[in-house]
This record gives structure tokens, sequence and C-alpha cells, in this order.
């Protein structure tokens, strides 16, 4: 009997780790929305945490001076649809007009705007395949040493 102890006492441990690193993670993952998503959803996610994927609009940057506010809209190429953001914090090197962005906080419908946290945006594809061209200083078959 006294194993029976410690089978049941094991259990219990296994078990709660378990629904401790279950219920983590579902807590910690965020859905990426487009602009038109959030703007049809706009009611459901008013207030609640969410991330938004799109585009800076061109010509909509505007930062406070003096401190590390910016207003900018996001939207998206398909639709065009925009939702205007606020973000105070470090703003990104890569930050500019078009720039791919990512906004992380939350939605204020009653303002139409979207409360940023969090600020990502995407680095600009510098190192994209020419396609077929081949650099002509560089030859070819030759290995670097």
């Amino acid at each position: 009997m006294p194993h029976a102890k410690f089978i049941v006492a094991g259990t219990l441990i296994i078990g709660a780790i378990v629904y401790l690193m279950f219920s983590g993670i579902s807590n910690s993952m965020v859905y990426y929305y487009s602009v038109s998503e959030l703007l049809a959803s706009a009611h459901d996610l008013n207030g609640k945490g969410i991330r938004v994927s799109g585009y800076v609009a061109p010509g909509t940057i505007h930062r406070s001076p003096g401190t590390s506010e910016v207003e900018f809209q996001v939207y998206e190429k398909q639709s065009d649809r925009r939702v205007p953001v606020v973000y105070r914090g470090i703003i990104p090197d890569t930050f500019k007009d078009n720039a791919e962005v990512v906004v992380e906080g939350t939605y204020k419908a009653d303002q139409k705007r979207f409360h940023a946290n969090t600020l990502l945006a995407k680095c600009p594809s510098k190192y994209e395949s020419r396609g077929d061209q081949h650099p002509s200083d560089i030859p070819l078959g030759k290995v670097a040493k």
C-alpha cells in the first residue's frame, strides 16, 4: 500500500504540470488579424489583446515632437482598408512608409483606433534573388576561401 500513495501523488503532480503547460501555451498564442478581419470583428475584439498585420500607409506617419509617440495608419494591399494606430515606445529603424508591420495591443471601437504596445517592422528584403542574373564580378563555379 505505501507504493499506492507515491503512484497517486506522482500522477497528480504530472497531471498538474501537463495542465499548466497546455493552459500557458493556449493563453500565450495570439492570432494575427488582417485589417479587414479586425474591422469586421471590431465589436467582438474591442479591448482585447490582439495582433494586426499590414503595411504602413504612405504619408500617414506623424511623430509627436519630444515624445516617443507615433500615429500612423495600417492598411492591407488587397482591400486598401485602413485602421489608425497609436504607438508609444521604441520605433524600429525599418519603420517607414509601405513597411510591413505587426502591431500588438488593443482596439478601441469607440475611438476606431488601435492602441499598440508593440510595433514590429519587417526588414526590407535586400537579399532577394535576381532571378537568372548573376553578378559579373563573381565567377561561376568558384568557391570563395
